[in-house]
């Protein structure tokens, strides 16, 4: 198994950040998630309280944020990389 590209936080929500190569180039893909506390240990969930929404939205759009930069850098990377193969 793969690991994640990128991982954000804030508080007990996690956007979870996989990066998926394809032959036109790569493409990401977010989980977002909540971790609570049970009688055996840490658990994650995909529910969200209405105290969630906000910090998700700001969560969601670093996610954003980030996948943006990173597609950005692997044009620039596809493109160098053909440069100097000619």
């Amino acid at each position: 198994m793969t690991s994640p590209a990128h991982k954000i936080r804030i508080g007990a929500l996690q956007a979870t950040i996989w990066r998926n190569l394809a032959e036109k180039g790569n493409w990401y893909s977010v989980k977002l998630t909540r971790g609570y506390k049970a009688d055996e240990g840490w658990r994650e969930t995909d529910n969200l309280g209405s105290d969630d929404l906000l910090p998700a939205a700001k969560l969601l759009d670093l996610a954003h944020t980030w996948v943006l930069h990173q597609l950005d850098a692997d044009r620039k990377g596809r493109r160098e990389s053909a440069r100097a193969a000619t």
